[in-house]
């Protein structure tokens, strides 16, 4: 007999007299051991509830090459190493618009060191701890699958909303910033109706892409990504004979807006875990996802040292004009008006990149959230294009409900909201090494438990000095956001319970502690 310990949010249920096929021995540090992960498992057994007994999956995959969802993508609908390139560089940065500020908050020298620094105590760990979760859990979902599975299904809802929301909020500002590159020379489109309309006009044919499918968008981000990236090469050619290096060694520690100065590097160096929502869409991930995100971090980490280099060492220093746009006026002093146009060509483009990206990554956390019953059903529903339906349209309406905030009030609530989140993921990466230090990982850091351990003490460092930094309004905006997911859980349990709403049947959450009797 073996008893299967279920994840569900309904506690455990056993699969009484299920017949399997006798696992093999292998040997583990000089040790035979008899186990049910051992070699090639047997086949699936079904999950569903019968009777009121929940039967939970133990797939082939699960154990042999990570976890496989129920719901599959056919081939047709994969994406490779390059699109998957550019989907995370736009998750995580997009360019470098949005870099200016660190320059002003701190200068040339601290701002270069920043984005020279940040990514090895930031980027670093999350996209190692990315690459090893997100090919041992192959599911839409990513790391609300990771949390569920580690810390119990209330974390990881309380989790899935906090980073729903904060995407949500992160795609509010690119129609705003997109808009923002045109309108000195639309001044129609600085306020008033006609920027309303722009921005809703904006929305829905970017959201219409992401519903044509993911082959689509990937496709998409590779063009934007390379049209974003070319003017600054050209850039940094053109200034090469008015470069000052003592230009880049200025720095006042006195004068450091340490704010700013955080929460700039922290925006646009964040969001390497959010590919792990598309990895049930990903070919072959546990060799594409560790690659792409590896190829992805030169690419993030050179997309902002070259513009600043560019910027800061070949045009005299004013802080005060290194603010959002500056790069454009950078550009137009090195090469003229036509430079500047397509620097500002650019950003727009790299916007409606980001835009793509991330509501990508959102909608198939929504698809996953629903395809293991935590939200309702209709939430799983894909459309003939094999994309979220439902998940598109809400995050299309959270995007231009929430596009009247200011940059800085988004900026600074989504960083806390997602810091929060990225603290249970850390929780959930140790607890598995932990709990399950044999299961099948097709990519594992070699590091041990203690090691995994110290990955991530500096990024969580770096979470408390931002959380502290916050202002009392952003602290408390966070927490209320909290707290209404704290509350949304145990109302959708009562829905299901009292059948107001649909719920998937099929829990599908993996388990990796099998008894053999």
């Amino acid at each position: 007999m073996v008893e299967i310990h279920g994840s569900s949010g309904e506690g455990h249920a056993a699969a009484d007299q299920a017949t399997l096929t006798p696992p093999p021995e292998r040997v583990d540090n000089g040790q035979k051991l008899t186990s049910a992960v051992a070699g090639k498992p047997p086949e699936s057994l079904k999950t569903g509830r019968y009777n009121g007994v929940e039967h939970v999956n133990v797939a082939a995959d699960g154990f042999s090459g990570g976890y496989v969802p129920p719901h599959k993508s056919d081939k047709s609908r994969k994406i490779s190493v390059l699109p998957l390139v550019f989907l995370i560089f736009y998750q995580v940065s997009g360019g470098a618009f949005g870099a200016e500020d660190s320059v002003k908050a701190a200068g040339p020298l601290l701002a270069i060191l920043g984005f020279l620094i940040f990514p090895f105590m930031w980027c670093v760990p999350e996209a190692l701890i990315t690459a090893e979760m997100g090919t041992m859990f192959n599911a839409n979902g990513g790391y609300v699958v990771w949390v569920s599975s580690a810390l119990g299904p209330l974390w990881g809802f309380q989790l899935g909303w906090m980073k729903w929301l904060s995407g949500v909020m992160d795609n509010a500002l690119y129609p705003v910033l997109f808009l923002d590159y045109f309108k000195s020379e639309i001044p129609s489109l600085s306020g008033g109706w006609p920027r309303t309309m722009a921005v809703l006009a904006l929305t829905l044919m970017l959201t219409y892409l992401n519903y044509r499918g993911l082959a689509i968008v990937g496709s998409a981000t590779v063009l934007l990504g390379i049209l974003s990236l070319l003017p600054f090469l050209l850039m940094g050619l053109i200034s090469i004979p008015k470069l000052n290096p003592s230009r880049w060694l200025v720095v006042d520690i006195r004068h450091v807006d340490w704010n700013l100065y955080l929460n700039t590097l922290f925006w646009n160096l964040n969001h390497w875990d959010s590919i792990s929502t598309l990895a049930g869409e990903v070919e072959n991930p546990s060799k594409t996802l560790p690659r792409s995100l590896f190829y992805a971090l030169i690419l993030v980490i050179a997309s902002y040292i070259f513009p600043l280099l560019t910027g800061t060492g070949a045009v005299p220093l004013d802080r005060e004009l290194w603010t959002d746009g500056y790069l454009a006026e950078v550009a137009k002093i090195l090469g003229g008006t036509w430079l500047r146009w397509w620097v500002e060509v650019a950003a727009a483009t790299s916007n409606m990149g980001m835009f793509l990206a991330e509501m990508s990554s959102d909608s198939f956390q929504l698809l996953g959230m629903a395809e293991t019953g935590m939200i309702p059903e209709f939430f799983g529903r894909r459309s003939r294009h094999g994309t979220p339906l439902m998940g598109n349209m809400l995050s299309a309406s959270g995007v231009i409900l929430l596009s009247w905030l200011s940059f800085q009030e988004i900026v600074a609530v989504e960083n806390l909201l997602y810091s929060s989140g990225m603290i249970l993921e850390f929780i959930a990466f140790v607890r598995m090494r932990k709990k399950y230090p044999n299961a099948s990982r097709p990519y594992k850091i070699p590091v041990g438990t203690v090691g995994s351990v110290g990955i991530c003490v500096l990024p969580t460092v770096l979470i408390i000095t931002v959380t502290v930094s916050s202002s009392l309004k952003v602290a408390g905006v966070s927490v209320g956001i909290v707290v209404m997911g704290l509350v949304m859980k145990p109302c959708l349990e009562l829905a299901e319970k009292k059948r107001w709403l649909k719920f998937s049947v099929v829990s599908d959450l993996p388990d990796f502690s099998v008894d053999v009797v």
